[in-house]
């Protein structure tokens, strides 16, 4: 603990990597395993079908009532959720940073913005549940969800009509999401926001980096394999936060805790030190 508060106080800058386990502490379920999906959807348990298996882009054509009662239900609990005070932390040291901060995150549910980061200093590297896109695609065009209200029956977890719809070809819309087995996902917005972190990286080149890892396992290690290969470039150390999955290559500092608890106790040993 007192390794990784001393890198995150001698850095000039700041890199946060957050996977799903971020977001458990604002009360968000973490789908791990089929159990865990199967207690916060009871009835998809019934049906056979676990996390991979609905976040599919094929059930938007086969059932778009199935499709949009998981993901609309997902909409409306993320947009209900208040981020845990972990994410004010975050966002404090990074503003503290001379050369700032950036976010890279594998999760959908716009936590980071709600919290007050800065939108051009995110990626979504899955894309976002706040954003729309049409179904096959007919067009490259991404949209805010905006006030989008989608009428789910709470026992079954299907949609009602209306659904979510494409303003361009009137057909079926959908998250811009990156799915499992997706083909027809928009990637413009998640690129412009990687194109963004590529030039903030190559600003802080030579600088002092601290990367701070929340929550990231091992099932989708996109965001353990960035905080990895930037910690190999800027010969730093991976700050590894994981209830769980807190291990790695040699130069991990692994703090297993959940990231509210660890970053509060990263905090109150900053504070000592000021």
């Amino acid at each position: 603990m007192n390794k990784a508060a001393r890198l995150i106080d001698e850095a000039d800058a700041l890199f946060v990597g957050a996977g799903a386990g971020m977001g458990v502490d604002s009360g968000l379920p973490d789908f791990r395993g089929d159990k865990g999906f199967w207690q916060a959807y009871p009835p998809f348990e019934k049906l056979g079908l676990n996390f991979v298996d609905l976040a599919n882009p094929a059930w938007f054509e086969r059932d778009p009532q199935l499709a949009w009662g998981f993901y609309g239900h997902r909409l409306h609990l993320y947009r209900d959720t208040i981020p845990h005070k972990g994410f004010d932390i975050l966002r404090q040291w990074g503003r503290a940073k001379n050369a700032g901060y950036f976010v890279f995150t594998s999760n959908v549910d716009g936590q980071f913005q709600a919290a007050e980061f800065d939108e051009a200093n995110v990626v979504e590297c899955h894309g976002s549940i706040h954003h729309f896109q049409c179904v096959r695609p007919c067009s490259q065009a991404i949209w805010p969800a905006a006030d989008t209200q989608v009428d789910i029956d709470e026992t079954t977890f299907r949609a009602s009509a209306p659904l979510p719809h494409c303003d361009k070809c009137n057909t079926l819309a959908r998250p811009n999401i990156l799915m499992f087995g997706d083909g027809r996902f928009v990637g413009a917005r998640t690129h412009d926001q990687e194109r963004r972190m590529s030039q903030w990286l190559s600003q802080v080149r030579g600088k002092k980096l601290a990367i701070v890892e929340c929550g990231a396992g091992t099932a989708v290690p996109t965001v353990r394999w960035q905080c990895e290969r930037l910690a190999t470039a800027f010969d730093s150390s991976v700050i590894r936060i994981n209830p769980r999955e807190s291990q790695g290559p040699n130069n991990t500092v692994s703090l297993p805790l959940g990231a509210a608890e660890a970053l509060r106790r990263l905090d109150d040993l900053l504070t000592a030190k000021r």
